[in-house]
């Protein structure tokens, strides 16, 4: 085989490379190539995006997790406080639901995450609210 054939098959070849490009079928074989030779050069800085997305997951994920901690611990504080007649405001029983809104939206999007710790605190809490709405004896507020 000559120079002369090789270059007349490649020319082959790089037409109907174009032409397949061109058509109205989506055919694309010079990004494909394209595409190929980027991530052959770029191969070190693919695999380490990926480790530091793996990083990043698991911290958002621990991050996550200590927010829904921190929310728990408000609800079972304010549970216990309930449990020891310590009167609270219409406005800290609103702080407290906002926080149980939440922690329970947390655990729906986690369904791996421990929540069997507030159920009952929960509904007590709901419990006494509903009977301070009833008979409107909420804390007072005092006024300067």
């Amino acid at each position: 085989m000559t120079a002369a054939e090789v270059l007349t098959g490649g020319g082959i070849i790089l037409v109907a490379m174009t032409l397949i490009q061109i058509a109205p079928i989506k055919l694309d074989p010079w990004s494909a190539v394209a595409r190929a030779i980027g991530r052959a050069i770029n191969k070190d800085v693919i695999e380490k995006l990926d480790e530091t997305r793996e990083i990043l997951d698991a911290h958002i994920k621990m991050d996550g997790a200590r927010t829904a901690d921190a929310h728990r611990a408000r609800i079972l504080q304010f549970n216990n406080e309930l449990l020891r007649d310590i009167p609270h405001t219409r406005e800290e029983f609103i702080e407290i639901l906002a926080e149980i809104d939440q922690y329970e939206k947390y655990c729906k999007e986690n369904p791996d995450y421990q929540n069997n710790r507030t159920t009952h605190a929960v509904a007590n809490i709901s419990r006494v609210y509903d009977d301070r709405l009833i008979k409107h004896d909420f804390l007072k507020e005092e006024t300067p």
